[in-house]
């Protein structure tokens, strides 16, 4: 082996891992108007961070549990995306894991157990949601991703 160098560079955000949850009722899936300094006042699905030695789908479930008090099931992993917030007082990258779940129980209605974090919940048809969107959802849904089983 000769000289070599590795120059490892600086950065000055922070890379987090989502896992985001389209959760389906019929033709409906959840979602709710963020309270966040990322994407205050859109409308996104419900999601958090992936916590150490965690699943993803763990954490869907929990994630879910914790923001609306809903149990869900057949959890499926949909895809992943890459989302730089570069334009944030403090920059950071989220690697976004998509899940597709439904409810345990088909009877259950969401609350909003984290007001501090959002509005409230509501279900939207997938060829009719509200705007605005939160980017990265939007993004995807403009690159034509559909979290219903063909």
């Amino acid at each position: 082996m000769g000289n070599e160098t590795v120059v490892v560079a600086e950065t000055s955000g922070s890379i987090k891992v989502a896992v985001v949850v389209c959760l389906l009722r019929g033709q409906n899936v959840l979602l709710g108007r963020r309270r966040s300094s990322l994407g205050d006042s859109t409308f996104s699905l419900p999601s958090g961070h992936l916590e150490f030695g965690e699943s993803f789908e763990e954490c869907a479930a929990r994630e879910l549990k914790e923001e609306s008090d809903l149990d869900i099931g057949k959890i499926q992993l949909l895809t992943v995306t890459n989302n730089l917030f570069l334009d944030e007082a403090k920059p950071s990258q989220y690697v976004a894991v998509f899940m597709r779940a439904v409810l345990a129980d088909p009877r259950q209605e969401p609350q909003n157990i984290e007001p501090k974090f959002c509005d409230g919940w509501g279900w939207y048809e997938w060829d009719n949601l509200p705007k605005p969107l939160f980017w990265p959802l939007e993004n995807v849904v403009q690159d034509g991703f559909n979290p219903f089983p063909t």
